[in-house]
């Protein structure tokens, strides 16, 4: 037999070849019976968990010199997790999956020996991880195999895999336990492999446009950046409260200022809202800024970037997402929001004299209920909708709350939505000629919000008005506005930004939309879960 080095030390129980017989195969689905295979297995002088194994080849890389392989009968070493064991007299198979993908191993006891084929017969179990060793041959089936000269056990697996046809098949017991979903659900792997190569493709098509990847504070004694409630914390050595970014922007720019002409960080932000399918309280952006651009140049560096990754991921530009084939190869939409609004709730299209700043809270909400009339919602959608309305301050809210709820679900084609309220984007810029209206976009694809960007505010009393602003609303009861004035940050200003634009990425909805999940949560490795109730 095979053993792991090193062997079990001197506080495990003593090796005894002739203690007693293993348990049966049909007992392994048990954890108890396992840990009686355990313990006969120490008994027999296994390691059930040695310090190192050397794989030559992963199953790709084997497949791969396939030919090599054969030719030469060059023993490899391989190694990773059990999904089948077929025993047949004194000959088998196993089936065992690496990081790649999965393969076959052939066991004979007149070749591996009786050690070895004891270990294959009566030691292994569903999910145990193992090394094999031994030259390549194909099987008269046609299937590339290994034919074991070498097997060692490199971990113990005491609990049992769910079953093998129905697999994890709970959603929230998968998103709990990751690391079972990836063993048994072979789409689920694929979607984080593709997700690692989306980021890669992210940072490599932003390095090739000169851009410089910085790492700012994710614990900031003023949150700013985005509307967001924010998460608290507590320095001890400085008796400093401080909190969790909910976005990198004030930073980012503040490296502008230094001369950093084009910067981006990939990395989480935290913000204290509610659990959905498409929200989570961490989650995973894309933030670039570049120097001397406005907005319409930040709208074609997002729509390059979607087509660039999407080609990448996905060897083409279509994606198929919630039963929508979506072409990102053609070139995007561009449509202000009002325009937009007025198409879409409007009788005639576009409504007459919708405008930023010109419908008190009264005129807007009189305007959006004969507009909800001519949806067909249900009671709980519509009271919904309406509490929503009634939350809202301004007549723009109002309007942007009508888009937001009836609109954005019905952008299925690639569409940039441009010319925001500028009375609800505090950082960015108004246009020249209307103050009124902030040069802001956010991209719609299938009904997903995935960027948003705008050339950015950079002149210092105009901040330093909005940051009061908003301190205002916070006062008034809007927790998602700013607490405090950051005042390093119109400092930094008085020392001169360059004009600039700004974008954000959502990276787990563009992911989403790449794998087609209908839920942020299949995206994300370790999504916020409820606690379970104790027993």
């Amino acid at each position: 037999m095979n053993r792991g080095e090193p062997t079990p030390p001197p506080s495990s129980p003593a090796a005894n070849p002739g203690g007693s017989a293993p348990p049966s195969r049909e007992e392994g689905g048990t954890i108890e019976a396992r840990r009686k295979k355990a313990r006969w297995l120490i008994d027999q002088g296994v390691a059930l968990y040695p310090y190192r194994f050397d794989p030559t080849h992963r199953v790709a890389e084997a497949r791969a010199a396939r030919e090599d392989l054969l030719q030469s009968r060059r023993w490899i070493r391989m190694a990773g997790r059990i999904l089948l064991l077929r025993p047949m007299g004194k000959a088998g198979f196993i089936t065992f999956l690496d990081e790649t993908d999965r393969f076959q191993a052939y066991v004979k006891r007149e070749v591996i020996g009786p050690e070895g084929f004891e270990l294959f017969k009566h030691g292994l179990d569903l999910g145990d991880l193992i090394g094999v060793e031994g030259p390549l041959f194909v099987t008269r089936m046609g299937e590339l195999t290994l034919e074991a000269r070498g097997l060692t056990l490199l971990a113990k697996s005491l609990r049992p895999l769910p079953e093998k046809w129905h697999g994890l098949q709970d959603v929230e017991l998968r998103h709990r336990r990751r690391y079972v979903d990836l063993i048994v659900n072979p789409a689920v792997r694929q979607v984080f492999l593709l997700r690692s190569r989306t980021v890669a493709a992210l940072r490599r098509l932003l390095d090739e446009r000169g851009y410089l990847e910085v790492e700012t504070p994710m614990m900031q004694p003023i949150y700013g950046g985005a509307a967001a409630r924010p998460f608290g914390t507590h320095l001890n050595s400085l008796d400093l409260d401080l909190f969790l970014r909910i976005a990198p922007e004030l930073y980012l720019k503040r490296l502008l200022v230094g001369g950093l002409e084009r910067v981006y960080e990939i990395g989480r932000n935290f913000r204290n809202e509610g659990l959905s399918t498409r929200h989570n309280p961490e989650f995973t952006m894309l933030e670039a800024y570049t120097a001397y651009w406005d907005y319409l140049e930040a709208m074609g560096l997002v729509e390059t970037l979607l087509r660039e990754i999407t080609r990448a991921t996905l060897g083409g530009t279509t994606v198929r997402y919630q039963g929508h084939a979506v072409d990102l190869g053609a070139p995007f939409r561009r449509v202000r929001l009002l325009d937009v609004l007025g198409q879409t709730l409007g009788d005639p299209p576009p409504a007459p004299g919708l405008g930023w700043g010109r419908q008190s809270r009264q005129e807007a909400l009189a305007w959006a209920q004969p507009a909800l009339g001519r949806f067909r919602l249900g009671p709980d959608r519509r009271r919904e909708i309406e509490g929503k309305l009634d939350r809202c301050e301004t007549g723009d809210q109002v309007l942007v709350d009508l888009f937001e709820s009836l609109v954005e679900p019905e952008l299925i084609e690639p569409t940039f939505v441009h010319d925001y309220p500028k009375s609800l984007c505090p950082l960015a810029k108004s246009a020249p000629d209307e103050p009124a209206t902030a040069q802001r976009f956010e991209l719609f694809i299938a009904g997903l919000e995935l960027a948003n960007g705008y050339s950015e505010l950079n002149d210092p009393a105009e901040q330093y008005a909005t940051f009061e602003d908003q301190v205002r609303r916070r006062a008034r009861g809007d927790l998602e506005a700013m607490s405090e004035i950051d005042r390093d940050y119109v400092m930094a200003l008085e020392y001169g930004m360059p004009p600039a634009a700004g974008i954000g990425l959502g990276v787990d909805r563009l992911v989403m939309l790449l794998t087609d999940s209908p839920s942020i949560r299949e995206v994300i490795l370790f999504p916020l879960m409820r606690p379970q109730p104790r027993a």
